[in-house]
């Protein structure tokens, strides 16, 4: 379902209603960085590949600089030049990966660069230590075993959505933290669809039984202790987030990417 491109726009405008100040976490972001709008990569509509290299770009200017981005998408596709970027500045990634899917397909409708390919390139191309990578959410329909198992042959750790059915994933996040531990350059993924369509209908790929809104939020608060180096939200689809919730709730997470960044002041 097409409509990711608006998800920036409309995810920017829900972020007004979105305070400084984590009242469970008692972050405070904005007390403890500089952070700044950078605005729209433009990107070409009409050439993926030349959109990635563009993408990449972008990217290698800002890390030229002291930063930690957390970007919005759009779809999945960001991810990859994303990665290749802070690859290049840091080395091979840990990566907390939530998702409907799991995104290691090797080719789609015969082109190996798509947002269901991005993680098998990624492993491919050494931006991710697979076994310092996590992926939690996965579920639903596929098209083989090889959709999910993949993964697991190259030592990611794959939760699936069953196995986060009414509970806390506080516990599975402390054993996320132990297993990349403190020193390693992480990054984190979120896909919007990886929570269930009853908080999050507006996105591109919708699959029942998904995570929770509060296990989505254990989840990015479980990276606080992580050496993150970056984050992504991406898959919001305006276009099927009629009450615009999902779009909030999107805000809402990457306040919560802020707080869990290293350094966040709390108090």
């Amino acid at each position: 379902r097409t409509g990711a491109r608006y998800g920036p726009r409309q995810i920017r405008t829900e972020s007004v209603l979105v305070r400084p100040y984590g009242m469970a976490t008692r972050a405070a972001p904005f007390d403890s960085f500089q952070v700044a709008d950078l605005g729209d990569v433009a990107v070409n509509p009409y050439d993926l590949s030349s959109s990635i290299g563009i993408i990449e770009d972008f990217f290698d200017h800002a890390l030229a600089h002291e930063v930690k981005p957390v970007s919005i998408g759009g779809d999945h596709t960001i991810t990859l030049p994303i990665l290749r970027a802070l690859a290049r500045k840091h080395g091979p990634l840990a990566m907390v990966h939530v998702d409907a899917h799991a995104d290691i397909n090797d080719e789609m409708f015969g082109e190996r660069i798509a947002h269901g390919t991005i993680f098998r390139r990624a492993i491919e191309e050494g931006l991710i230590d697979p076994t310092k990578m996590v992926q939690i959410g996965l579920r639903a329909t596929g098209y083989s075993a090889e959709d999910f198992d993949w993964s697991r042959q190259q030592g990611v750790r794959v939760v699936e959505a069953e196995e986060c059915w009414h509970r806390s994933l506080a516990p599975l996040m402390d054993e996320v933290r132990d297993l990349i531990g403190p020193d390693t350059p992480a990054y984190l993924s979120f896909d919007i669809d990886g929570l269930d369509p009853s908080v999050a209908p507006g996105t591109g790929t919708p699959e029942p039984g998904g995570l929770t809104a509060s296990q989505g939020l254990e989840v990015i608060r479980g990276c606080f202790g992580l050496d993150l180096v970056g984050c992504d939200l991406v898959e919001v689809s305006p276009p099927y987030d009629t009450t615009g919730n999902t779009a909030l709730l999107a805000a809402n997470l990457i306040f919560e990417m802020l707080c869990s960044l290293p350094g966040c002041v709390r108090r």
